[in-house]
């Protein structure tokens, strides 16, 4: 007894000191390089890990995967230098790495025996406080740790990404009965803070939660498509954007996913579940088979079940054989249910309707609702996690427990039962008991305000309690559960709310958020920002802007503008203008410490709004630039001041005969190309954001360390910038710009209007008519700007630009 306790004493000593600061990979595949690019996103070195190569360079393999990272859509490196941190290697020179490793991830290919040679071989060289965990998609956790020596089996445990790993929140974590809780805790803390990930622990069963209930889900659509001969586009439409699901639809997402890949999860269910009461539906479908034997796997193999040829894009008609026009069009009654906002009366218009379309959409839905109640015990603790995997891993908008909720869960309940009895399912398992009576019946639901249903314990379970959950501010809740965010409201009109966060948060930060369509900057927001200024220097030791959703800021609002300019022309529209530089100054010479919490959209004015804060707080996916050009105009609350001073700035950083044109021409060809950052480390590349501005890997914590940095601000004593004057390039730069955008013209790069608003970018930026190094202040670049920027308001081409924008949301090029 006292040995097991000294163990577990010991284990739990190990534990506490875990902190992961580099990463191995093993598998260069397409899932392994790409766990390793978000490693490195988010600022953890990887060694990349894969078999030696036969000829040259035994790291070959490696490094290949390393490079082709920077050549794939969407990128999975935040920007191309982040690769650097990814060290290659191979299993027979460098296994001594693992040593420097405090996590290892095997992400090789989908066999058994092959997983459990590897670890054989890796076992010897990890260090034994390290976590080893499996990225299979479906295999059994269990079967794989048995591979590994009994000493480290407790450090083993499942952690499947979802594809691509930078954009697919889903990580689902999978313990084996033998795995640390406490580490488990440990590695769901570095997923969703590190990494930013959304975390659902599932049970060790085949695909595990987000394939099993997803993969079954597409079986169900290719099953109920069959039996109410739809074409595939139609289906595409009606599972897509219009369901509140992903906007590939299901064969589109079956062609970029590979049909392959598709085959080989289903073959997993097939043979791994044969008590499965739905097993009868779990071969791959015939189409499918079919495809895969002519080679055509997808996307990847240039057709699928669709086929692209020039512009235009054909579907596969399976009984012809053949590729023909994918024109088949929803019927407009299923279009208004479907447009229904009330779950409720949409549901049971869909039930009702005898259109076949409306038909097939009840059908699908009653199947993922049949499936995943029969299901929930064995796979999972609680609803929550079902519907959670379905929402990170497959991108709907709501998960099928919170549809069922959401509609009425006992008029629902009767609907599945009634075609249950009537032979109709894909399986006539009964629904569980839980589901028809008891708390469920009673609450009417699987998420209450207590929690979600554990059909186990056979009680509402509450969410993790862990610490790292506490840093999410205003994360979104399942419908059901407790909604809202107990925040204190301080002032709030028509376009804007100041508010704080509730203890034990920081309450002497003051929060402002935008209420607009798109978080846009209309008047009322440009005033209500100096109001909360005001509010702050008043009462709070600082200040910060940020939203609970994305876009940060889409920008100034073009039509709250426009009537002032059909009224009064380019004259009506300087007021505005300079109202928006008035408010840029006022953040950057506030008497508090201004933070700007970024994530998503931060364009054109919201973009101005930002670099002009004392500090910046940026999610990893923030996308922020520059974008005026677009419209046929310049930037004109603050953007060219700040891109010339901070020019000015960074000429004095590098040293001190740097030539000032070269940092210039940096902003000057973003800026002129409505060049907006990739990622936030690339906005840091292009100057949007400084190197000192934390970048934060989970969106729900961005306003918590947004706070937090601000108070830290605060504390530390800080105070504004005093006003100073700064060199420009003046009219040898304007020349050399000049030329540079003259030969881009004459390339055909940019049409005759994009060489007009160019041109009055580069005079702006370089401070117009001036001796080169002339020194000037803030208010000589702002009249500059206003100056441009009316200049081409009143130009036809901007107009027309303008007006293209606002009638389709598409950019104009005149």
């Amino acid at each position: 007894m006292s040995m097991q306790s000294g163990q577990s004493g010991q284990q739990a000593a190990q534990t506490a000191r875990f902190h992961v600061r580099k990463v191995a990979v093993c598998g260069a595949g397409v899932m392994g390089a790409q766990i390793a690019a978000h490693c490195v996103n988010a600022g953890v070195p990887v060694v990349l890990f894969d078999l030696p190569a036969k000829e040259g360079d035994k790291n070959g393999i490696a490094k290949r995967a390393i490079a082709q990272l920077a050549k794939l859509s969407p990128a999975p490196l935040g920007t191309p230098a982040l690769a650097n941190l990814i060290v290659p290697a191979n299993y027979d020179d460098d296994l001594h790495r693992l040593g420097e490793c405090d996590l290892v991830i095997e992400a090789i290919a989908e066999r058994m025996d092959w997983k459990r040679d590897l670890y054989q071989k890796l076992a010897p060289a990890i260090k034994h406080d390290a976590i080893i965990a499996s990225n299979t998609s479906g295999l059994s956790i269990t079967q794989l740790g048995a591979a590994l020596p009994e000493s480290l089996r407790h450090r083993f445990c499942g952690v499947h990404f979802f594809n691509p790993p930078r954009y697919m929140p889903l990580v689902e974590l999978i313990p084996t009965a033998d795995t640390e809780p406490a580490l488990l805790d440990l590695l769901e803390t570095f997923l969703v803070s590190q990494l930013g990930k959304g975390v659902v622990r599932a049970k060790d069963t085949p695909n595990f939660i987000g394939n099993r209930i997803g993969v079954f889900g597409i079986l169900s659509v290719f099953a109920q498509s069959d039996k109410f001969g739809l074409p595939y586009e139609l289906v595409d439409e009606l599972t897509g954007t219009r369901l509140d699901r992903a906007k590939s639809g299901t064969f589109r997402t079956a062609d970029v996913v590979g049909l392959d890949t598709l085959a080989h999860v289903i073959r997993t269910m097939q043979d791994q579940l044969p008590q499965d009461p739905f097993h009868g539906h779990f071969g791959v479908p015939p189409v499918v088979e079919g495809l895969i034997q002519q080679g055509a796997l997808g996307q990847k193999a240039g057709a699928g079940f669709y086929r692209k040829e020039g512009k235009a894009i054909l579907r596969l008609d399976p009984a012809r054989k053949e590729y023909v026009p994918a024109d088949a069009k929803i019927d407009e009654s299923v279009a208004a249910i479907l447009a229904e906002r009330d779950p409720a009366k949409k549901l049971r218009a869909l039930h009702d309707s005898e259109h076949p379309q409306a038909q097939f959409l009840w059908a699908v839905l009653r199947d993922s609702f049949h499936y995943s109640a029969v299901h929930l015990e064995a796979i999972a603790d609680t609803a929550r996690q079902v519907d959670l995997a379905m929402k990170w891993g497959f991108g709907h908008a709501q998960g099928p427990f919170e549809i069922w909720q959401s509609a009425g869960w006992r008029d629902v309940a009767g609907w599945i039962q009634q075609d249950i009895d009537a032979g109709k399912t894909l399986s006539p398992a009964p629904l569980p008991q839980w589901a028809l009576r008891g708390p469920v019946w009673e609450a009417q639901g699987v998420h209450t305000p207590a929690g979600s249903w554990n059909p186990r314990d056979k009680r509402y379970e509450g969410r993790s309690t862990l610490p790292v959950y506490q840093r999410q501010i205003g994360a979104p809740r399942l419908a059901g559960e407790a909604q809202g965010l107990d925040a204190t409201v301080v002032y709030e009109n028509e376009a804007i709310r100041c508010w704080t966060l509730p203890a034990p948060h920081p309450r002497d930060v003051l929060i402002v958020s935008f209420k607009t369509k798109m978080h846009t900057l209309s008047p009322g927001v440009v005033r209500g920002i100096v109001h909360a200024v005001d509010l702050a220097e008043a009462s709070y030791k600082a200040l910060v802007i940020g939203q609970l959703d994305d876009p940060f800021s889409a920008g100034a609002d073009l039509k709250a503008m426009l009537p002032a300019f059909m009224e009064g022309g380019a004259a009506a529209v300087e007021p505005i203008e300079r109202e928006m530089q008035d408010m840029v100054l006022r953040l950057r010479y506030a008497q508090v410490p201004v933070v700007a919490a970024l994530a998503g959209l931060a364009l054109g004015g919201g973009c101005e709004l930002a670099v002009h804060c004392a500090q910046r707080v940026a999610h990893f996916e923030t996308y922020i630039g520059l974008v005026e050009v677009g419209i046929g105009l310049v930037p004109g609350a603050g953007g060219l001041a700040y891109c010339a001073r901070r020019a000015a700035e960074l000429q004095a950083e590098a040293a001190p005969d740097a030539p000032l044109l070269a940092f210039v021409k940096k902003f000057a060809l973003a800026v002129a190309s409505a060049q907006v950052s990739k990622s936030a480390p690339d906005a840091q590349s292009m100057g949007y954001l400084r190197g000192s501005d934390p970048i934060v890997m989970n969106r729900h914590e961005l306003l918590y360390v947004a706070v937090r940095q601000a108070q830290a601000l605060a504390e530390a004593g800080w105070r504004p910038p005093l006003p100073s004057r700064f060199p420009v390039a003046g009219r040898d730069g304007i020349a050399t710009l000049k030329a540079q955008l003259l030969n881009m013209k004459v390339g055909g790069f940019i049409s005759e209007h994009d060489f007009v608003v160019a041109e009055k970018v580069a005079h702006v930026l370089c401070g117009g008519d001036l001796d080169p190094g002339s020194l000037v202040d803030e208010a000589w670049m702002l009249k500059r700007e206003r100056e441009a920027f009316l200049e081409l308001l009143v130009q036809p081409k901007t107009q027309e630009r303008i007006a293209g924008i606002l009638e389709t949301g598409k950019p104009v090029r005149n």
